[in-house]
């Protein structure tokens, strides 16, 4: 509802705008309005946040591809280099450009600008864009100094500000550049200055999926456009009449400007008062190499430890009918407080090839380790050549084959559940985190543990946030 009055007050002032009852910049008299605003208002900042709203004041259409808008800043130092992204955007962040740029001589407020351009789209009459969602870092994860930043402003609301740069095809629109911030020939877009990001996406089979869960919250439109889904029916796994609810799910900043999907479970002990949570990707996965960086955890953060909770990262095909053989699945499944007849912590690689649940029959094979794996982990699942090979940190966990390789399409899933029988005796709630830093895939093809790696760092290197390649099954 507040984004809505936000959106109503914006058209409102445009509308004013048109028939004169608004002043406008002198400098605005042609048709294009920048409004700012950031997320991030201190003097130093994990990364600078500079969101924009273009509004078009005119009469006519204008192609967002003629458009350039800069955000002139102070480098934290002369050869410090910075990275670009888009977090969302109304326009769609594929058809947003970042490139950074150098005032010279500069300026004790700029010697540097972010560029932000557009491949695609139209800004209609009359119009807005909506939320850009933009933010840039420094290509050493430090904290960002903007408070001597000409265009940092600290209002957390939009409003005008004529310290960003709105240009046309080179004509200045809109705002007030320092000095030397005028355009030269536009820099290349490249995620970083002065050195440039790789010139591609690193390589895949016959597809990829890279998702490094960059969303603003469970209600970001990117996840479901970018084949997620985040789970709110009721049922199985877990304990019997829990609730699946959108809002345990979240996207915090866990390391410098690096945000992670969170999955959260709650209880009470009571099946009333307990929440499970899951995400869950399309159906279209079979062979290749699936790989995500997770955070297991040995206690809650808060209220009593010992529930018999199980954090995972898994494959799966829906069971249609008891024992069905088209059904299968590859879990990496953590319990730190031990169940199913475990005392303490153990980590299962578990491969599926049918189930039935009443009188229950388990047809599978698994791998198990007596430890604890707490903390940040790189988990490897390959599936090829009739082999599934199970990889955490890099060491070989699990190999199995045989009847247990899958022979249909599956889905990607997360979730965070809690074993029936398995609460303790205790009414003070206590909450259960999982993380999971990225999601990876590559289709037909096996990939080495430490080539997983290189290929997500040339991702985030590049500022690439999500790529899906790999076909509809």
């Amino acid at each position: 509802m507040l984004s809505r009055k936000k959106w109503l007050a914006g058209g409102l002032v445009s509308a004013l705008a048109l028939i004169g009852l608004v002043a406008l910049p002198a400098n605005a008299a042609t048709s294009v309005r920048l409004q700012y605003k950031t997320s991030a208002s201190g003097a130093t900042a994990d990364q600078a946040e500079p969101w924009f709203n273009l509004i078009n004041n005119g009469t006519t259409a204008i192609p967002l591809s003629g458009l350039k808008i800069r955000y002139y800043f102070k480098a934290d130092s002369a050869a410090q280099q910075y990275r670009f992204a888009c977090s969302w955007a109304v326009v769609s962040c594929s058809t947003v450009t970042g490139a950074f740029g150098a005032i010279s001589p500069g300026t004790a407020t700029a010697d540097r600008y972010l560029e932000v351009g557009f491949t695609a789209g139209s800004l209609a009459a009359g119009a807005q864009s909506g939320d850009m969602q933009l933010r840039f870092y420094r290509a050493d994860w430090q904290r960002v100094t903007q408070s001597d930043d000409y265009s940092f402003g600290t209002s957390t609301s939009y409003a005008d500000w004529t310290k960003v740069t709105v240009y046309q095809n080179g004509a200045l629109l809109w705002g007030t550049a320092p000095t030397g911030g005028n355009p030269s020939p536009s820099p290349s877009p490249t995620g970083g200055s002065p050195s440039p990001s790789p010139s591609g996406p690193p390589p895949g089979g016959s597809g990829v999926v890279f998702d490094d869960f960059s969303y603003v919250d469970a209600n970001d439109t990117s996840i479901a456009s970018h084949n997620w889904t985040i789970r709110t029916n009721q049922g199985g796994p877990g304990i019997p009449g829990a609730t699946w609810p959108k809002g345990n799910i979240s996207f915090p900043v866990v390391s410098g400007t690096n945000k992670a999907l969170q999955l959260k479970s709650v209880t009470d002990g009571t099946s009333a008062g307990t929440q499970q949570s899951e995400v869950l990707h399309q159906r279209k996965f079979l062979e290749g190499t699936y790989a995500a960086r997770v955070k297991f955890s040995d206690a809650p953060t808060s209220g009593p430890d010992g529930d018999h909770i199980v954090q995972t990262f898994f494959t799966i095909t829906p069971l249609n009918q008891d024992l069905d053989p088209n059904y299968s699945e590859q879990d990496f499944e953590y319990l730190p407080n031990g169940g199913w007849g475990e005392p303490a912590n153990i980590m299962y690689a578990t491969s599926w090839e049918t189930y039935r649940n009443e009188p229950w029959l388990a047809v599978n094979v698994h791998t198990e380790n007596r430890i604890s794996y707490d903390g940040w982990h790189d988990l490897v699942l390959q599936v090829s050549g009739g082999q599934i090979k199970y990889y955490i940190d890099g060491a070989l966990f699990a190999t199995h084959g045989d009847i247990y390789y899958p022979e249909t399409v599956q889905s990607v899933n997360f979730n965070l559940w809690f074993i029936s029988g398995g609460l303790l005796g205790s009414s003070t709630p206590r909450t259960y985190l999982q993380q999971v830093d990225w999601f990876y895939h590559s289709k037909n093809e096996v990939v080495a543990p430490t080539e997983v790696l290189n290929r997500v760092n040339s991702y985030r290197t590049a500022s690439t946030r999500w790529v899906d390649t790999v076909p509809n099954a």
